[in-house]
C-alpha cells in the first residue's frame, strides 16, 4: 500500500503532461466572440499621409495646360500716303497668351510676322531677242499674288522651323503658293517664272526679309518692325503673326491694315475707280485743251 502511495502522484503527472500539448490548454472563445480587428495605419506626426497611402497628383498634372495663343495689336487700322511718300516702319506689337514660362525663359519660343499686300493677278512675260530686238514670246499669269509681302522674324529662317513647314503654311516669298491661271502645267516652267516674279518684287522693294525684326520685350510681349516700300500699293493689307515653340507651328492670328492715298491723289483715285467713264471724258478734255494751248504758245507767225 505505501508503495502504491508513492507510485499514484508520478503517473498522474505524467498523465497531466502527456494528455494536453503545450500552449493549447486555454478556455474555449465564447460564441459572440468578434475576430481582432485590422490594425490601420499610424498615421504620421507630421499630419501628412501614411507612405503606403496614395498620393494625389498636382493640379498642374491633372488638368491639362491650355493650348499658346498669339494676338496682335495695330495702332490704327489705317494709314494715309501722299505722293512723296518715301517709305516708312510700321510697328506691330503683340502678346503670347498661355505661354510657358519654362520654354518662354529658354527662347524657343518663336514669331514670324507677315503683312500681305491684295491678292492680284500678275503676269509674267519672258522675252527673247528676235532679229535683234526683244519681242515678248511667252508669258504666264499668276492669280492671287500678294502686291507687296514684307516679313520680320525673331531668327534665321532654318533656325525657326523647316522648309516643309514653311511650305505647308505658305510662310515667306519663296513659298508663297502661286497658282497659274490657265494654259501652263509644266511644273518646271511654272517654277522658272514664279521664281522670275519673286526676284522682281524684290527687285522692287516689294518682298522684303527682316531678321531679327521681332523682338521679346518680355516673356510674353513681343514687337515686330515691317517695312514699307514707297512704291506699296494701295489697298487692304493683312498682318499675320505664326507663334512656333521648338520648331513647331502652334498657332496663327491676323489683322486688316488699309492703305491708301491721301489729299487730292486719293480723289483723283477714287474718281477712276468710281466714276470711269466721267473720269476718262475729263481726261481727254484736259488733253484737247492743253494741245490747244501749246499751239496758240509756240506757234510761228
Amino acid at each position: 500500500m505505501g508503495a502504491l502511495r508513492s507510485v499514484l502522484p508520478l503517473f498522474l503527472a505524467v498523465l497531466v503532461v502527456t494528455g494536453t500539448p503545450a500552449g493549447l490548454a486555454q478556455e474555449p472563445a465564447p460564441q459572440d466572440a468578434q475576430p481582432p480587428a485590422a490594425e490601420e495605419p499610424a498615421a504620421r506626426p507630421d499630419g501628412e499621409a501614411p507612405a503606403d497611402a496614395p498620393v494625389e497628383p498636382p493640379a498642374e498634372t491633372r488638368a491639362a495646360r491650355a493650348p499658346e495663343s498669339i494676338e496682335i495689336g495695330l495702332s490704327t487700322d489705317k494709314v494715309s500716303i501722299t505722293s512723296d511718300f518715301a517709305g516708312a516702319n510700321l510697328t506691330i506689337f503683340g502678346a503670347l497668351d498661355n505661354a510657358d514660362p519654362l520654354i518662354a525663359r529658354q527662347g524657343r519660343y518663336d514669331v514670324v510676322v507677315v503683312l500681305e499686300g491684295p491678292p492680284r493677278p500678275t503676269v509674267v512675260r519672258k522675252k527673247t531677242r528676235v532679229f535683234g530686238m526683244w519681242i515678248n514670246t511667252d508669258s504666264v499669269v499668276f492669280v492671287g499674288v500678294p502686291a507687296s509681302y514684307a516679313m520680320a522674324m525673331t531668327r534665321m529662317p532654318q533656325d525657326i522651323t523647316d522648309e516643309e513647314s514653311y511650305r505647308r503654311l505658305s510662310l515667306g516669298a519663296d513659298y508663297i503658293h502661286l497658282q497659274p491661271l490657265e494654259g501652263e502645267t509644266d511644273a518646271a516652267v511654272v517654277a522658272r517664272y514664279r521664281e522670275a516674279l519673286v526676284e522682281r518684287k524684290r527687285a522692287a522693294g516689294l518682298y522684303t526679309l527682316r531678321v531679327g525684326g521681332v523682338q521679346f520685350l518680355s516673356q510674353s510681349l513681343f514687337r515686330a518692325t515691317l517695312s514699307l516700300a514707297p512704291n506699296v500699293p494701295v489697298g487692304t493689307h493683312k498682318a499675320r503673326a505664326f507663334l512656333f515653340r521648338n520648331g513647331v507651328f502652334v498657332r496663327e492670328t491676323s489683322a486688316p491694315l488699309a492703305i491708301q492715298k491721301s489729299g487730292i491723289e486719293q480723289r483723283i483715285f477714287d474718281a477712276a475707280h468710281q466714276q470711269s467713264l466721267a473720269y476718262g471724258l475729263v481726261a481727254v478734255l484736259i488733253a484737247m485743251v492743253t494741245g490747244w494751248l501749246g499751239r496758240l504758245i509756240f506757234k510761228r507767225d
